[in-house]
């Protein structure tokens, strides 16, 4: 027997997209931080760039998944459904070197969070600076309180990818199941 509502929070087509937005919202507002903030929570030169890259593409791939769900798209759904393991392949790996790479550096954001928060030293010479200043509330929460955050946000960020990809999945098969019934749309109920 096919289960047509299971594992569904909200309905499926406008609950998929109000997921897709919210996920496009904190992985875009992500991104940007990453780009203009990452250099003082990482300090090899394009890593901050890559990662904040990837959560600008996460960003992309929710706003597709939106306009597939939007326009009851099938070929779109499936570029989705498609995308979207790469993309939570992806990001398990960011995730991964992001937690490590900012443990190693733990040192050096404790260094920038002491001195007022200006730039370690090296990332400084080297030009990695930009106009943006450090974030004071990081500092005064502590390193550990930091780490946990990113960690959290990055597992959150995870469960997300992978419920928006049922998701999308889910409504892809509906689209399959269906094809020939009307629904609700168009004469009512499979038009019996």
């Amino acid at each position: 027997m096919w289960c047509d509502n299971c594992l569904l929070l909200l309905p499926l087509r406008g609950g998929a997209i109000a997921w897709g937005v919210v996920m496009f919202l904190y992985s875009l507002a992500g991104g940007i931080f990453l780009l203009n903030w990452g250099q003082y929570f990482f300090f090899v030169f394009p890593e901050w760039q890559i990662y904040g890259g990837i959560g600008i593409g996460v960003a992309v791939a929710a706003a597709l998944s939106i306009l597939a769900l939007s326009n009851r798209s099938y070929i779109w759904t499936r570029v989705c459904k498609f995308i979207w393991p790469f993309i939570i392949v992806i990001c398990a790996v960011r995730a991964i070197i992001m937690i490590v790479e900012l443990q190693r550096g733990k040192d050096k954001v404790q260094w920038e969070c002491a001195h007022g928060g200006v730039l370690w030293t090296e990332s400084s010479e080297a030009g990695y600076g930009s106009s943006a200043s450090f974030p004071a509330g990081f500092c005064t929460s502590g390193f550990s309180s930091l780490y946990a955050a990113f960690i959290v946000g990055l597992l959150v960020d995870l469960a997300f990818q992978l419920y928006m990809f049922f998701l999308v999945w889910r409504f892809q098969k509906r689209l399959e199941h269906y094809q020939n019934m009307k629904g609700p749309f168009y004469g009512g109920y499979y038009n019996a």
